[in-house]
Parts: structure tokens; C-alpha cells; sequence
């Protein structure tokens, strides 16, 4: 992956792992301050197992990293995955406004419309 920017298969992860309500909500809790996975796991309706495995999908989609301190797994964001998803969907949204821009220009302009 080159620095700020997401490879087609890294994008994939990013946003498969994103895609999940649970794991958007581990990320925002732990881009601003690290957490064990057991402080997690206090935060939602199921298992530890089930907090450990969303952990581990964020972990492979390189959104947050774990740190093994004593018997605690801390789990940190990684700001920088975000930002190059965030960068990417910038880079979308530029994209479509683009099209859209140029799909009202032609739809303006009666003289470049097809007379058929």
C-alpha cells in the first residue's frame, strides 16, 4: 500500500469492515484513545469471542492494531487507514459531482441535444 493511498484490495477490506455497525463503532472508540478488547467488550450485547473476531477483521483491514500489554490486548485506531479511505471517497464524490455537472450542462444546452 503506497502511504495515503488504498490498493483496490485494501479498499475492499477497509470498507467490508466498515460496513459493519459495530465495527465502525470500535473504530471511533478507539481512534481517539487506545482500549483493551475486554473494555470493548463491555460495550456491546455480545461475547468476548464475538468482540475479539470484529477486532480481528478491523486488525487485517489495517484500521486499528492490537499492542500486547501484560494479559491485555490494546487495540488502537490507525488514523491513517481512515484518512486514505476518507481520501478515496473524496476522490468518488469529485468524480460523480463531475458527471452530474457535465449531465446538467448538456441537459441546459438545447443546441447539443440529439433533434431525434
Amino acid at each position: 500500500m503506497v502511504v495515503g493511498q488504498l490498493d483496490r484490495e485494501s479498499a475492499d477490506r477497509v470498507f467490508a469492515a466498515l460496513a459493519d455497525a459495530t465495527r465502525r463503532d470500535i473504530v471511533t472508540r478507539v481512534l481517539g484513545e487506545a482500549a483493551s478488547v475486554s473494555a470493548l467488550a463491555r460495550n456491546y450485547d455480545m461475547s468476548f469471542a464475538a468482540v475479539q473476531k470484529h477486532v480481528a477483521v478491523l486488525e487485517r483491514a489495517r484500521l486499528v492494531s492490537k499492542e500486547r500489554r501484560g494479559r491485555e490486548q490494546l487495540v488502537r485506531g490507525d488514523v491513517g487507514t481512515v484518512r486514505a479511505a476518507a481520501q478515496l471517497l473524496g476522490e468518488l464524490e469529485e468524480l460523480w459531482r463531475g458527471r452530474i455537472g457535465r449531465l446538467e450542462e448538456v441537459l441546459a444546452d438545447p443546441e447539443g441535444a440529439d433533434p431525434r
